[in-house]
Order: C-alpha cells, then structure tokens, then sequence
C-alpha cells in the first residue's frame, strides 16, 4: 500500500466518524449523563492508540519483516482480480474477528481484553475502538491483512476497510439507521436481507444490552463485524428488530480504567 493509499483510506475513515459524530451531536446523543470521565479517558486512549499507532505499526512491522526475509513475495498477488481479493479478505479479516471476537466473550481470561467495550452504559460512535489496547495486537485479522497487502492486496483493502467501517461506525452509533427503513413497506423487506448481510444498529445493539431478561439484548451472540452473515451461517444470530433498554454488563463490579485499558499490566479492580 502507498503512503498516499494509506493517507486516503484513513481521511475517508475519519470523515465517516465525523459524520456520525455530528448527527450524535445534533441529536443530543454524542454526550450523555451516563459518561464519566473514566469513560473519556479509555475512549480517547484506545481509539488514538489503535488508529495512530497499533494498525500503522502492523502494517510497518509485516511489511519489514517481509521486505527483509520474503522480498520476492512483494505484490506476488497484485495481480489477482478485486473479487478475489475481496473474497480472501472478508475471509482473513472479517471471519477470523467473528470469531476471535467470539473467543473474548466465551473465554474468561481473554474477556479481561475486551470488557471496556461493554462496560459502557451508552452505544455512540465513541465506543467503536473501546477496547483494552491489547485486543487489536492480538487481533489475527490486522495481522493477516497487513501480509494480503505486502502481497498486493493494498488498493482494493483501502476500499474495503472504508466499507467496513462505515457499517462498524454505523452498527454503533446513538442514531440508529436502521430504525425509520423497519416501519415502512419496502425498506421492511430491503432490511430482511440487509440485517442478515451486515452488522446493523438493531443487531448489534442487541450484543450490547445490559440485561439478560430484555428480550431485545443477545449477548451470548451477534458477533459480526462487517458481515452478520457469520453469525447466520455460525448459529449465533438473533435477529429481534428492536434496541436493548439498557447497556453494559450485567452485575460487573466496577474496574478502574488503566484495569480496562492495560490489563494484565493492572490487574486490580480499582
């Protein structure tokens, strides 16, 4: 990938949680009584970390490590139509963060990684990178996506992680895109495809609602990022048309945000 690819994609990224942001904010949602300072700090902490330095420095570590002991392997597969390359990324990226995604709630230890993302009583644009700054090192899809792009895959991955986004941003965000298509006629049905293809507000909102018994909050699934269609096909989808009453996990003692952000670095509660 270019530096100018690279420039491209990132502008077209932030522009995308700007504009989400600004509908939150226009609609009263972007700050709520709900968020407390710590709930800043591990928001601003962990969305500066992962876009200026973790996915950077991913893609500067593969790339150095494939220069220097696989130089010959550079753009070997630039050649390969875009279907394909976006079929082996929606594949090397998005399935493998369903399922690693997956792992961090059926897994008590890795949970510790991704806890800040559900510790937040709210769904907002903000919360999209709220995680423990080590779950996006460990992530194997930026991993893997960085070695698609020293192989070539850097112009048509642009374009993809653009698109990816926009649904992650949007599956997020206060303002729900998805509400005003469910009461009519046609966008009833267009949805009938849409929220088994794609992450949408409603399904993804289920995954971060609070109470078990709120017949609109399915934790236990809904992992998709990009594509419900894992879910679907991996038996993990709930599909309700509704939004949780609440959000965050139930019955969680409270942590403090260097535990959220920098465990096992601070592994006390407080």
């Amino acid at each position: 990938m270019t530096t100018s690819e690279a420039s491209d994609y990132k502008l077209f990224i932030t522009a995308i949680f700007v504009a989400f942001a600004l509908l939150e904010l226009l609609r009263g949602r972007f700050l709520n009584r709900q968020t407390r300072p710590r709930d800043l700090v591990i928001e601003v902490v962990s969305t500066v970390s992962i876009m200026a330095f973790t996915v950077p420095s991913i893609l500067w570590l593969v790339d150095a490590l494939g220069s220097a002991l696989l130089p010959e392997l550079r753009d070997a597969w630039a050649s390969w139509p875009w279907w394909a390359m976006l079929g082996v990324l929606l594949v090397a990226d998005d399935m493998t963060q369903y399922w690693w995604h997956r792992a961090n709630h059926a897994v008590p230890w890795l949970f510790h990684l991704h806890r800040a993302h559900h510790t937040a009583g709210y769904m907002s644009v903000r919360i999209v990178y709220r995680n423990n700054v080590f779950y996006y090192w460990l992530m194997p899809g930026l991993w893997l996506s960085a070695g698609l792009v020293f192989l070539g895959f850097g112009p048509v991955y642009a374009v993809y992680v653009v698109v990816k986004m926009a649904v992650i941003v949007g599956a997020h965000s206060s303002v729900r895109w998805d509400e005003p298509l469910y009461r009519n006629r046609v966008g009833a049905k267009l949805m009938w495809v849409l929220e088994r293809l794609i992450s949408t507000p409603a399904t993804h909102n289920a995954h971060h609602g609070r109470h078990a018994e709120d017949p609109a909050t399915f934790y236990a699934g809904n992992y998709g990022n990009l594509l419900f269609l894992w879910d679907v096909l991996f038996g993990t989808a709930r599909i309700t048309r509704t939004y949780p009453e609440a959000y965050g996990v139930e019955d969680e003692a409270p942590r403090s945000w260097k535990n959220e952000l920098l465990w096992p670095l601070f592994r006390g509660r407080e």
